[in-house]
C-alpha cells in the first residue's frame, strides 16, 4: 500500500474519496470538493487499483495541495475497503464521503458543520439531486423526507429516514462514528444500506436539512451496482444486504421501525429486480435468478412481518409482487408491457408509478 502523507495544520473536516476508473469524472469531483469554502479540509483519496488513468490524476491533485493525502491499494479490493481504509487515516473531529463519479454544489457543507456545531448531533444529513448531461432532479423519497428541518431528531420520529441509505449526504462525528462502530461490510456493492441503518440506529439525535447539497450522478456505462440489477450476483447481494438491515432493525426492537423498513423501504427498488428476472424472451429467461428472486422477497415479505400485498409501494407494483410470490413469469411479462405501454402514452412511469416531474434545478 502506497500512502502519500505531508504533514499540516490539525484539519476541521475529512473528506473520504474511493476512486476506481473514474478518470473522465475525477476532476470535476476534486475540484468541486476544491471548491468548498470551508476552511481546514483533510481530503483522503483511496485509489482502488485504477487502470484507466485515474491514479495519476489523483498524483497530480495530491502534489499540487498540501491538504490532499492519496492512498494507493496494490490490488482491486473494492469501495468498502477503499472507504474504511480512508477512515482509518482521517484525524479531523468530522468526517463526509465524495463518491469519485459525483459531483459538490458550490457550498454543500458550511450549513451542515454550522448546524452540526450547534445542535450538538450525531449528523447531520442534507438533500441529494440526481444529475445528468439532461436531467437534475431529486428523488421522490429523498424530496419527502427533507420537505422540512428537523433538528435533534430520532430515528424513531422520523423512521422514514432508514431509506436514506447514502453516505455521501451527510456529515458525521467522527467520535460518533467510531463509537458506533460503523465500517462498510465487504464484499457488496450496497455497503451504504447496512453502515447507515446503524447510524441512524446508533444516534442519539440527528439533524436533517432542506438543503441540497450533493449530486449523484446517473452514468450510462453500466458499471455501478445500481445498473447492473440484472446480474444474478448483484440480486445476491441485494439479498444478503436487505436481509441484514432487516435484522438490524428486529434487533434494534422498535415495532414501528420494522414495519416502515418492511412496509415502505424494502419494497421500494424491487420492481427493477422484476423487470430483470423477465428482460429478455422468453426462452432466455434466468431460471436461477428467478427462483433466488422469489427466495428473497417470501424471506423478507411474509405473515411473520409483512404480506408483500400490504406494502405501500403504488398498486402495480404490489401486482408485480403478487405474481412473482404465485411463480408466474409470464402474468409478470404481461404487466410490465402494459406499463412500457403507458409509458409510451406518457401516463406512466417506467417504474409503473404516475408520473413525476423532475425538480427544477435550484429548487428545494
Amino acid at each position: 500500500m502506497r500512502i502519500d502523507f505531508r504533514r499540516r495544520t490539525t484539519p476541521r473536516l475529512s473528506v473520504v474519496v474511493p476512486i476506481h476508473n473514474v478518470a473522465a469524472w475525477l476532476p470535476e469531483c476534486l475540484d468541486s470538493i476544491l471548491r468548498q469554502p470551508v476552511g481546514d479540509l483533510e481530503i483522503v483519496l483511496v485509489d482502488d487499483a485504477s487502470t484507466d488513468g485515474s491514479t495519476a490524476i489523483a498524483e497530480r491533485y495530491a502534489a499540487a495541495y498540501g491538504h490532499i493525502r492519496l492512498i494507493e491499494l496494490p490490488e482491486r479490493s473494492g469501495v468498502s475497503t477503499a472507504r474504511n481504509v480512508g477512515v482509518a487515516h482521517c484525524t479531523a473531529p468530522y468526517l463526509t464521503f465524495v463518491d469519485s463519479d459525483d459531483a459538490l454544489p458550490a457550498d454543500a457543507w458550511s450549513r451542515m458543520l454550522r448546524t452540526l456545531r450547534r445542535t450538538g448531533s450525531d449528523f447531520v444529513v442534507g438533500k441529494a439531486a440526481r444529475v445528468s448531461d439532461t436531467e437534475w432532479f431529486v428523488p421522490p423519497l429523498m424530496q419527502r423526507n427533507h420537505e422540512v428541518e428537523r433538528l435533534r431528531c430520532t430515528i424513531e420520529e422520523a423512521p422514514l429516514m432508514l431509506a436514506d441509505v447514502f453516505v455521501w449526504n451527510k456529515i458525521f462525528r467522527r467520535d460518533f462514528w467510531d463509537r458506533a462502530g460503523i465500517v462498510f461490510p465487504e464484499r457488496t456493492r450496497y455497503q451504504d444500506q447496512p453502515a447507515l441503518t446503524q447510524a441512524f440506529l446508533a444516534a442519539e439525535r440527528f439533524d436533517v436539512l432542506t438543503d441540497v447539497v450533493y449530486e449523484w450522478r446517473m452514468r450510462h456505462d453500466l458499471t455501478s451496482a445500481t445498473q447492473r440489477r440484472a446480474e444474478l450476483s448483484n440480486l445476491e447481494e441485494r439479498r444478503q444486504t436487505k436481509l441484514m438491515t432487516l435484522e438490524m432493525v428486529r434487533r434494534h426492537g422498535s415495532q414501528r421501525l420494522l414495519d416502515v423498513l418492511v412496509r415502505e423501504i424494502l419494497p421500494i427498488d424491487m420492481w427493477e429486480h422484476y423487470r430483470a428476472a423477465v428482460a429478455g424472451p422468453s426462452h432466455t429467461w434466468d431460471d436461477a435468478y428467478w427462483t433466488l428472486l422469489r427466495a428473497m422477497q417470501t424471506a423478507i415479505w411474509n405473515d411473520a412481518t409483512v404480506p408483500f400485498e400490504q406494502t405501500t409501494i403504488v398498486p402495480r407494483q404490489r401486482a408485480m409482487g403478487a405474481v412473482v410470490e404465485a411463480d408466474r413469469r409470464h402474468q409478470l411479462r404481461a404487466i410490465i408491457d402494459e406499463i412500457d405501454a403507458g409509458v409510451r402514452r406518457g401516463d406512466v412511469a417506467r417504474s409503473g408509478a404516475p408520473v413525476r416531474r423532475p425538480v427544477l434545478q435550484g429548487a428545494s
